[in-house]
């Protein structure tokens, strides 16, 4: 069933995308992430054009990561403080990503930078999931115990000035890194259009200790204010959101997110990590083969708009 989206300019298979929306939900359900980094390269290799796909799947995150938040709210498993100070530098980091992402337009250079950074981005962090969880595999074979870097110790960012205390979390920290984590979050999900959850996660608990029992419910809350001033940033700035685009990946994200849930709390930890470890790093390469193989077409024609 062929239906035309206004905004990307393309005929697609409403079938098609109701069938990612299921996929990238059930794996966000498995792994407990937001699928940005999943859903917007999924966009680009199916004819989606790089800024409508970043500016759509920017509001289909803050629409999954709604439900999580009032979840987690519930449960008394959020530090608002916490949260407040990295919205803080997540909303001051979401408008420069915006305002990189529209200069970067008008010189025509986004396509290409968007690739560039998921092609870095996802190796990165895909390569280190990968080496991290066959570690813990292997020791998990041989019989010894897996070592687990655990909140409450100390590292150099504790030393710095200007701590506040943050009592749900139990720890007493500078407000300097708080401010740069969420600066860096808000900055990369506005640019690259994902939320920015399985790099925030780690950051928290590495960096800042955060527990584990508040860590997640406070990251999700900061997903869901950049994605959402992300959205109407772009909205207003670029008129890049489809709203039909993303009204069908929300419908099959948040059935497939409940299958996905059922089926993570059946496998170990390990081999999670190491099967999302993988599949980062496989989209990883797939942009880098992109941008290294001749494409079908060496010329294209785009409209920008204008007289």
């Amino acid at each position: 069933m062929q239906i035309y989206l206004p905004i990307a300019d393309l005929p697609v298979n409403m079938f098609l995308l109701l069938g990612m929306g299921l996929a990238v939900g059930f794996i966000s359900g498995m792994f407990g992430i937001g699928g940005g980094f999943l859903m917007t390269p999924l966009l680009i290799f199916i004819g989606v054009v790089p800024a409508v796909a970043v500016a759509t799947v920017s509001s289909h995150i803050a629409a999954s990561s709604a439900s999580s938040a009032i979840s987690y709210w519930r449960r008394n498993a959020i530090d608002i403080p916490l949260a407040m100070m990295l919205l803080a530098g997540g909303i001051v980091g979401t408008a420069g990503g915006v305002w990189l992402f529209t200069l970067l337009r008008s010189a025509d250079l986004l396509d290409l930078v968007i690739a560039l950074s998921y092609v870095v981005l996802l190796v990165a962090v895909g390569g280190m999931m990968v080496s991290e969880a066959l570690r813990a595999i292997i020791r998990a074979y041989q019989g010894y115990p897996v070592v687990l870097r655990r909140p409450g110790s100390h590292t150099w960012l504790h030393g710095l000035p200007f701590k506040v205390r943050f009592k749900r979390s139990k720890i007493y920290v500078s407000a300097m890194p708080v401010l740069g984590i969420g600066f860096i979050i808000g900055f990369i999900g506005s640019l690259m259009g994902i939320g920015g959850g399985f790099l925030l996660v780690p950051m928290l608990i590495y960096f800042l200790r955060v527990p584990t029992a508040t860590v997640i419910g406070t990251s999700t809350v900061l997903t869901l204010i950049t994605m959402a001033s992300a959205t109407v940033m772009h909205a207003a700035t670029n008129h890049l959101v489809d709203a039909l685009l993303a009204l069908i990946l929300m419908v099959g994200g948040v059935v497939g997110a409940q299958f996905g849930a059922r089926a993570g709390q059946r496998m170990k930890a390990e081999r999670l990590r190491l099967l999302l470890g993988l599949l980062v790093l496989g989209v990883g390469v797939r942009f880098a083969l992109d941008l290294t193989i001749q494409p079908s077409e060496l010329f294209s024609i785009r409209f920008t708009g204008g007289g």
